[in-house]
Parts: C-alpha cells; structure tokens; sequence
C-alpha cells in the first residue's frame, strides 16, 4: 500500500483591515512563497503600517501550524491575498459650500502556510 502524503495547511484571515488593499498589497508582495523566517524578518524591517498588521497576521497563521503538529521550520507562505472590504464614505467640507468625497477602505488578508518537501 502506498504510504498517504501528508499535505497539511495552516491558514489565517484577517477581515475588516483598517488599510487599503492597495497598500496591502505592496507589503504582502515582497514576501509571497517566502519561508516564514525570512518574511517575518522583512516584515519586521518594513517602514510600512501594512506591514504590522501583516506581520501579526503572519504570526497568527504559524501558531495555526503549531497546534496541527506541522513542523515550523519547513513552512512557506504558499498563498497570500488582500481582497477589497467595505467602503465607508465620508465628505469632507470645501470652499464655497462644496462637499467632496472621502472613500476609507477596509481589506480582508487571507494567508495560507505550508511545509516544503
């Protein structure tokens, strides 16, 4: 009998983000299919508010791994994704009477971790 693979995921998701999913998106790029090690550093060094939240997001998601018995120091980002969320919309007072539009964003982060072979 062939022996089952072992193909364990970790997950987290974060809703209602206080950020953009633009400017999510810039931080999360530059650690997609990284080792968890290695994104948590970058993420640590990042002058970015993103970044923080990310970064706990990160950490949530591998103390995910440590209750599935998943090995830490195999495990990579597999899939991460910033989706849009609700828009409030406020108007912000201008000249003349005028009224003009503010748009606050929300995002919802999705991470999903994996061991490496």
């Amino acid at each position: 009998m062939a022996e089952a693979t072992k193909n364990l995921e970790a997950r987290a998701i974060l809703r209602y983000a206080r950020t953009s999913p633009t400017k999510a998106r810039q931080v999360i790029n530059q650690i997609r299919g990284k080792d968890v090690g290695v994104a948590l550093a970058l993420l640590h060094g990042m002058n970015k508010r993103a970044a923080r939240i990310v970064e706990k997001l990160l950490k949530s998601a591998i103390a995910n791994a440590e209750m599935k018995d998943m090995d830490i120091d195999n495990l990579y980002i597999k899939e991460i994704r910033a989706e849009d969320g609700p828009i409030l919309k406020r108007y912000m007072p201008r000249a003349y009477g005028r009224a003009t539009p503010k748009k606050r964003r929300f995002s919802h982060i999705f991470i999903t971790l994996a061991e490496r072979q």
